[in-house]
């Protein structure tokens, strides 16, 4: 599986951006995709996700922001980040999970830089 993210950039506290994340490869029996940050100084942690039935998970710090969704013709998930803090300032990474037998296959994504600052 090959992750392509794309959409980061610099934006001022309050701004939107669209983070997207194309598939491509061995994507069949993909379970899980989603979007993880990582700050400076600080451990990767877990931003979103969604299930091939679409059902969604957020970090709390996120929770009424941002939004995930998919698009399976696109083989493509994004991430729709509003009201952007500059504690949101990461280098967000795309990732996707297969599980098998209880085994997780985790694949990831280069990272996009996301700048929140005024």
């Amino acid at each position: 599986v090959q992750l392509q993210a794309s959409g980061g950039g610099v934006v001022q506290p309050g701004g939107s951006l669209r983070l997207s994340c194309a598939a491509s490869g061995s994507i069949f029996s993909i379970d899980v995709m989603g979007w993880y940050r990582q700050a400076p100084g600080k451990q990767r942690e877990l931003v979103a996700t969604i299930t091939t039935d679409d059902s969604t998970n957020y970090a709390h710090s996120v929770k009424g922001r941002f939004t995930i969704s998919r698009d399976n013709a696109k083989n493509t998930v994004y991430l729709q980040m509003n009201s952007l803090k500059p504690e949101d300032t990461a280098v967000y990474y795309c990732n996707a999970k297969k599980v098998h037998t209880g085994v997780v296959m985790d694949y990831w994504g280069k990272g996009t830089l996301v700048t929140v600052s005024s």
